[in-house]
């Protein structure tokens, strides 16, 4: 049996999250379990698309889905997921800071077009 690369692996990993829709049906399970019929207007989609992202999300093991009743309910397996994202959102917020704090002092500077002087 040949086995994928670790970087390989990560990558899929990352792949799968790689959808807008798909990050924000993660953010709408942080509160809890939620059937399929909750999902949609909280995630904004059609129904055949997000069960769409929703299969997707299943093969890469990301969320877990049980019958209850006619329902099909859907839960994040790992809620390491969650800190994942936390992670991704502080990273994000730094770089945001810092391109505003370039923009700040970018804009500190005023340089006439015709001397080139400050």
């Amino acid at each position: 049996m040949v086995t994928a690369p670790i970087y390989q692996v990560k990558a899929d990993f990352f792949k799968a999250l790689g959808h807008p829709a798909r990050i924000r049906v993660l953010e709408v399970l942080r509160d809890g379990e939620r059937a399929v019929s909750e999902l949609i207007p909280a995630v904004g989609l059609e129904s055949s698309h997000l069960s769409q992202q929703l299969g997707v999300m299943r093969r890469a093991n990301l969320i877990q889905a049980r019958k209850e009743g006619a329902s099909v309910v859907y839960s994040v397996g790992n809620p390491m997921i969650f800190e994942l994202l936390d992670v991704a959102k502080q990273i994000l917020t730094s770089s945001l800071a810092e391109t505003r704090d370039l923009l700040a002092e970018l804009e500190a500077v005023e340089v006439s077009p015709r001397s080139g002087r400050r």
